[in-house]
């Protein structure tokens, strides 16, 4: 079995001396999608925060139900409209044994925006911080122009990492080791690109020690291989459980389910970047079209209206998704329970397919991962069945997710499956990241790859981002859902259910946020 009372044997010659591992059990952990690097800045990507949660803590953190928590920081308040002070917890070391002080997290703010060549990073979270003011070792305050209620929220997406460690460190710096010192419950040692990631215990971690004294993480993005893993006793625990197996799995002595509504919606992104000469869209001979059809919002209404949400979330998810017309599950600040999800009606849909100009319809290739999404490509095959017929002839072409997201921000595609976990539980991230207006001097849109901008919903969630009232920040934003609906600014799919699959004699709190962490493992 994979859970030991042996001590791992890690080589001085791997690893500093203080990185040697504890005596005491081991967990492994199979992961059905790769993470892309421990540099904790470089992407903001579920898997990668993960990971990144094992090794660095946060100001603020997030509970399995996705309640907003102290973390390094014990508490904060607001000093004055544009001033939030946050108090550090006392008596925080790094894993190098230095202490954790606010000119840590001072120089955390400078560099988390700036990481060169991130495919999505976190500056998002941060435009609003003017000056960052350190008070003293365990004071600090963020000064903004404008009143930023959401500023504690914010602080919970930010890896804080060691000014002493990090200072001039590149991203293959954290990957390699040199520069990954956190404060976290686990220290780092190893992280082999598609392979695994290999951490033990820190036993000075100010929350207390974990009972894993070594965290195996591999990553195992074929189905079916992950878990054949978890029933033959070579990992412990598996996310995204392939829902083809749940009913099964439940009757199944060896292993025990975890499960949770997600934050995270699938959806698709039309490309808004061109006005003319689109690519993978042709008319029915294949000639390329002079302009982009998906720029007109009679095609796109179209295209979601032609899609059957409930077959997608019943027949080709298996019940683990359910359908959705915007970003939040009910019940979630945010929500809009005028925006439901679009009925499906593929007659409306060829009328307006007419309406644009186009009563025979075109041809469409719709690209999608393969392994980083509960069955992905599978819901794009459905998708483009229920497209072709109404005259939209679909070819999907699926990728590794390795290669994925580069070529989605560099616009590659004409209409691309993604998702978008909204950890904060409202609607802010997505609004300002995915559909707000591609800005990288205002850090806006971040992850806002197919480039749809609509000034006057920005303006909207500018100002619900000042917004100090609870009530009228909601309603704000709900407005500013309706806005990206009726405007078709992306296609919503489903909202996912969180799945993992736990072997006999662990227990595990399912996360909203779909984190897979080892600190939510425990023995049963």
């Amino acid at each position: 079995m994979s859970i030991t009372r042996r001590a791992a044997l890690i080589t001085a010659a791997a690893t500093p001396a203080w990185a040697q591992a504890p005596s005491g059990p081991t967990l492994t952990v199979g992961i059905g999608a790769p993470v892309t690097s421990m540099d904790p800045h470089f992407f903001n990507a579920s898997f990668n925060s993960a990971i990144a949660s094992h090794v660095f803590d946060r100001l603020t953190e997030r509970t399995a139900d996705a309640r907003l928590v102290p973390g390094l920081a014990e508490s904060w308040r607001l000093v004055s409209d544009t001033i939030w002070e946050f108090k550090l917890r006392a008596g925080v070391t790094w894993h190098d044994g230095r202490p954790f002080t606010a000119d840590d997290v001072a120089f955390t703010i400078e560099r988390a925006p700036n990481v060169p060549n991130a495919p999505g990073g976190f500056a998002i979270y941060l435009r609003a911080i003017q000056r960052v003011e350190v008070v003293d070792p365990l004071t600090l305050r963020f000064h903004t122009e404008r009143p930023h209620p959401s500023m504690p929220s914010d602080m919970s997406f930010i890896a804080i990492i060691a000014r002493h460690a990090a200072t001039g460190a590149a991203t293959e710096d954290f990957n390699s080791g040199k520069a990954t010192i956190g404060t976290g419950p686990y220290r780092f040692i190893s992280f082999r690109a598609g392979d695994r990631i290999e951490l033990v215990r820190n036993e000075a971690y100010w929350r207390g020690a974990q009972p894993w004294a070594r965290v195996s993480t591999r990553m195992i993005t074929n189905d079916s291989a992950r878990l054949a893993a978890l029933l033959a006793g070579d990992v412990d625990v598996i996310d995204q459980v392939p829902s083809a197996d749940l009913g099964r799995l439940r009757r199944e002595a060896r292993v025990s389910i975890a499960e949770a509504p997600s934050l995270r919606l699938i959806f698709l992104a039309p490309d808004f970047s061109r006005l003319e000469n689109p690519v993978f869209v042709a008319d029915h001979d294949g000639r390329p079209l002079a302009t982009n059809p998906l720029r007109d919002v009679r095609v796109r209404r179209a295209l979601s209206i032609a899609i059957d949400r409930e077959a997608l979330a019943t027949r080709v998810m298996e019940g683990t998704a359910r359908p959705a017309g915007q970003w939040l599950p009910p019940g979630i600040f945010s929500h809009n329970p005028a925006v439901p999800p679009p009925a499906h009606d593929p007659e409306a849909a060829r009328r307006l397919l007419a309406e644009a100009g186009f009563p025979q319809g075109f041809r469409l290739t719709l690209h999608t991962p393969n392994d980083r999404y509960p069955n992905d490509s599978r819901t794009c095959q459905a998708v483009a069945q229920m497209w072709t017929r109404i005259g939209i002839r679909t070819e999907v072409v699926a990728m590794p997710w390795a290669a994925f997201p580069a070529r989605a921000a560099r616009q590659e595609f004409a209409m691309h499956l993604i998702g978008w976990g909204s950890s904060a539980a409202d609607s802010f991230g997505a609004l300002m990241s995915v559909v707000g207006s591609f800005s990288r001097e205002r850090r806006l849109g971040t992850f806002n790859h197919h480039r749809y901008s609509n000034p006057a919903m920005d303006a909207l969630v500018e100002r619900a981002l000042t917004t100090t009232d609870d009530a009228t920040r909601e309603a704000m934003l709900r407005d500013a859902v309706r806005m990206a609906a009726d405007d078709v600014a992306v296609i919503p799919l489903y909202n996912l259910v969180n799945v993992w699959a736990v072997r006999s004699g662990l227990r595990m709190e399912a996360r909203m946020d779909e984190r897979t962490l080892a600190m939510a493992v425990r023995p049963s």
